[in-house]
Parts: C-alpha cells; structure tokens; sequence
C-alpha cells in the first residue's frame, strides 16, 4: 500500500470485497496518500461501507473525516458505463458534429448501455483515467464478482483485436469506399445482414460506423495504454476471500488464473474468520454440567471450526506462495461506517 499505484479487489460475490477495498483505500489515506476507490458494482454496498447515506455518483467525492497530518485523502466513486463510454467519444471525436452522430445513433445507445463486455472496458477506461489524474496517487478498484473481473482485466486486450477484426473492417466499408449508407445497404453481403438482424438495425449500425469512422486509432492506443497499466509493476491484485470451500475454490481458480495470466499476486485477504479465543488450558474439562461448562464447551466447538476453516485455506495460502495471506475475524456488528473500517483496519495493519 506504500508504493503501488493501482490496488484491484478481486474475489466472488458476498466475501466482503467492497468493504475490503474501503479499509484499504482508508488505510492510504491515513497514510499521506490521496487514494480514490472506486466501484464497479451498481449496488450500494461502498457507499453503505462509508456511511454515505445519499449514495455515490460517477464523479470522485472526498469522503470527510479521513485525513492525515502527510496530507493524505480518501475519495470514492461509482462506474457509470454509459456516461464513461460518452465521454470516450468526445475525446476521440474530431469535432462536435462527430460526437452528436454518434450519441444520438440508436445502435450507439443500445450498445453502450448492454453490450456484453462494455462495462469491464469501461471499468478500465476509468482506471486509466483516475490513474492520469494528478488529484489522485492511488486507485482502489472494486472489481464485480471473480470470474467477471477477468473479464475486467481482458476487456481492453478484447476492443483492440475486435478494432482489427475483419468483421469490423467489414462494417468500415461503407465510408472507406465512400458509400452511402442506403447505397451500403443494398449490397448483397449487407442484404444479407439486414436479413438477420433487420434493415431498421442495419442502418443504424452502419451509421454508428461510418461516424465512428476515425476515431478506432484513439480508441485502440487507449486499450493498449490500459492492458499496460494493468500489467505494471505498480498495479497490484489482491484476492479477497471468505473461510466457505465454495469461495476459497473461487479464489484458486482466480489466483491460478493471474499466475497464467502473468499478472502480479501481492495479496490475499480472507475475511470473516471465526476469531481465535486462545488455548483453553489443560486444567480445563469439556465435559461436566452447569454454566462454565457450556461455555467451556462453545469455545471448544469454535476452535473446532476454526480449525476446519483453517484448513480450507491451505489451497489459497499455498498458491499465493510468497504473497502475503491476511486472516481477518469475523466481526460482531455489520459495517456501514468509517468506525467500524477502523476496527478492520486495525487487523488488517496492525
């Protein structure tokens, strides 16, 4: 947390990750550092984290009452897909004509608020840009649910060999060859198309493409800038994980799968561990009657389970090899204030 520049969250759903990456982007903060995290889940699960009742938006808020005497700073947002994606097409727009064909064309919204893998590119595209902004020395990013994070990491890589498809120079025809759109459409290839998909949504794609004519060479340098960054010796990822087989298997898989990936393990966290109570002594009988000895035997059975939880790390602890392994106990209260991050803080760096 010291010295990387990008810190992603990864791990499946219900684990804790949301949380976990508020206590990191705290921790930084407290540390000196102007630390933004920022959420690619819809749910309000960062916002309820930091106790902001009102919600989080698309544009960096300063969380008040985390400061440092370096300086230090937390800010949190919340990816808004389509808004990142209009944005993109005003920087990479020749002028205000261009961006006005292209925001108003049905096939552009259509896409930009469903197309599979729009919003992991996203996602990355405001890494990127968080990342370029000088108000800002580190990126938390809380990714969806492990197996969609990859896809977060694979997304930028994906629109640049799609931008070098022969099925998108395909649709490009009509403006390199100087067609018109209606012209383009009765060629037999795009009849064909229109056939399928429907004349309606054959024309507008093709005049998505044809203003979209220009503007790949910007969109492709910034895919490649963001498959950069997410290899960089500053970007860390961290897998976030709970003490169930189920999501321990998960976190496996997903560290398993950066490894191959080449990408850089710096961290596992297994949160809401059954919390160790200490040894119970040799004085002390489990069996017997009355009130201590109930308690005496509850305390046995959580050892028990912790025990069991314990061993079903072993998988994780072992992958993670020389990555540090964070074991956190499981809490008594629910966390939807900057306090209670504190107390996880805590174990966390203690």
């Amino acid at each position: 947390m010291s010295d990387a520049s990008v810190v992603v969250c990864c791990g499946s759903g219900g684990v804790g990750k949301t949380t976990t990456a508020a206590v990191l982007g705290m921790h930084a903060a407290r540390a000196g550092r102007r630390a933004v995290v920022v959420t690619i889940d819809p749910a309000k699960r960062l916002a309820d984290a930091l106790g902001l009742e009102a919600g989080l938006s698309s544009e960096p808020q300063r969380i008040e009452g985390v400061a440092s005497a370096g300086g230090g700073e937390l800010w949190a947002m919340m990816l808004d897909t389509a808004a990142t994606f209009d944005g993109l097409v005003r920087t990479h727009a020749d002028d205000p004509e261009q961006v006005d064909r292209i925001l108003t064309n049905p096939f552009y919204r259509n896409m930009a608020g469903a197309m599979s893998g729009t919003q992991e590119y996203m996602a990355a595209e405001t890494l990127h840009a968080l990342h370029h902004d000088d108000r800002f020395d580190l990126v938390v990013v809380d990714t969806p649910p492990s197996r969609n994070a990859l896809d977060f990491l694979d997304a930028p890589g994906v629109l640049s060999r799609f931008l070098d498809h022969k099925i998108f120079k395909l649709a490009m025809l009509p403006t390199r060859s100087g067609l018109k759109i209606f012209g383009a459409a009765a060629q037999p290839i795009f009849k064909a198309i229109g056939k399928v998909v429907g004349s309606d949504v054959l024309a507008d794609s093709l005049a998505f493409f044809q203003a979209f004519s220009g503007m790949e060479t910007g969109f492709r340098e910034r895919a490649d800038d963001v498959v950069a960054l997410l290899r960089a010796q500053g970007t860390a990822f961290v897998v976030i994980a709970s003490p169930r087989h189920d999501t321990i298997t998960e976190a496996v898989w997903f560290a398993q799968q950066l490894r191959d990936q080449e990408v850089r393990l710096a961290a596992a966290i297994v949160n809401r561990l059954v919390p160790d109570f200490g040894e119970l002594g040799d004085d002390v009988s489990v069996g017997g009657r009355g009130d201590r000895a109930v308690l005496v035997a509850n305390v046995a059975e959580l050892r028990a389970i912790r025990e069991a939880e314990l061993a079903a790390l072993q998988p994780l602890i072992d992958l993670a090899g020389d990555a540090p392994v964070a074991l956190l106990p499981l809490l008594d209260q629910d966390v939807h204030d900057l306090a209670a991050l504190d107390r996880i803080g805590a174990e966390l760096f203690p």
